[in-house]
C-alpha cells in the first residue's frame, strides 16, 4: 500500500511540476523515494529483486534464424539501429530536456561543451556500428536479444572488449546529454549503464554460457567486460555479447 501511494504521490507531482514549473527537486526525490519503496518491496515479497521480469518480447533471449541470409541479418540489423537510437538516444532524452527545462532543474554548461558531445558521440556511434556489423556478418543473428547472433563472435571489437555495443550506447548517452546542455539526460545514460549491468548482463552472460560452454567461458576469462584489451584475443572463434 505505501509503495503505491508514494508512487501515485510522484506522478502527481510530476504533473503539477509540469503544469506550474515548481517542485522539479520535488519529483527527484519523489522518484528515489518511489524506486526505494519498490525496491524494498520486492526485497520484502520475493526475498530478491526480479530483474527477469524486464527480459520480455523484444528483450527476450533467443537465437535468430540460423537459415536466413546474412544480408537478412545486417538489414534487420540496421532497422534494430534506426528504432532502439531513435527512440533511447533521440526521444527520450529530448523529452527529458524539456521536463528539466520545464521544472527548473537546467544549469549552465561551458560553452564548449556541445562539441566535445558531438565527437563522442560521433566515435561511439562508430564504435556499435562497428560492432553490430560484426554481429550480423559473423555471428549469423543480430544485436537484439530476441535474434540473438548463432555463434560466438570473437572478431571486430568483440576482440577488445566483451560489450562494446554497450561502451557504444552508454558513451552515445552522456554525449546526447552534453549536446542537450542535460545534466539530467547524463544521469539517465549513467542509470542505463547501471540497468543493463547489473540486471541483464548477468541473465545475457547466462544465456551465452549455456549455449556456449567452454568457448564463452574462456572468452570471457580473456577478455574484460568494460575495460578494452590494449591488444585483442586470437579469433578462434565467433563471440558475441552486445
Amino acid at each position: 500500500m505505501a509503495t503505491g501511494w508514494t508512487v501515485a504521490v510522484t506522478v502527481a507531482l510530476a504533473v503539477y511540476a509540469t503544469m506550474t514549473s515548481e517542485a522539479g527537486w520535488g519529483v527527484l526525490l519523489m522518484a528515489a523515494a518511489a524506486a526505494g519503496s519498490v525496491f524494498a518491496l520486492c526485497l520484502l515479497i520475493l526475498g530478491r529483486v526480479p530483474t527477469e521480469w524486464i527480459l520480455v518480447w523484444p528483450f527476450a533471449f533467443a537465437p535468430a534464424d540460423a537459415r536466413a541470409a546474412v544480408s537478412v541479418h545486417a538489414t534487420r540489423t540496421a532497422a534494430q539501429i534506426l528504432v532502439f537510437w531513435g527512440l533511447f538516444l533521440g526521444v527520450l532524452p529530448l523529452v527529458i530536456d524539456v521536463l528539466e527545462q520545464r521544472w527548473g532543474l537546467a544549469i549552465v554548461f561551458p560553452s564548449f561543451i556541445w562539441v566535445v558531445g558531438l565527437v563522442m558521440l560521433l566515435l561511439a556511434s562508430a564504435l556499435g556500428i562497428w560492432s553490430a556489423a560484426a554481429m550480423s556478418t559473423r555471428g549469423d543473428g543480430t544485436p537484439l536479444p530476441a535474434a540473438m547472433p548463432n555463434r560466438l563472435v570473437i572478431a571486430g571489437p568483440y576482440l577488445y572488449v566483451r560489450n562494446p555495443m554497450a561502451v557504444s550506447g552508454i558513451v552515445q548517452g552522456v554525449a546526447v546529454g552534453l549536446i542537450l546542455s542535460s545534466w539530467m539526460v547524463v544521469v539517465y545514460a549513467i542509470l542505463g549503464s547501471l540497468v543493463w549491468n547489473y540486471a541483464v548482463r548477468p541473465h545475457e552472460e547466462s544465456d551465452l554460457e549455456a549455449r556456449f560452454g567452454d568457448e564463452f567461458r574462456r572468452y570471457r576469462l580473456t577478455v574484460r567486460c568494460w575495460w578494452p584489451r590494449v591488444t585483442g584475443v586470437s579469433p578462434a572463434g565467433s563471440v558475441g555479447a552486445s
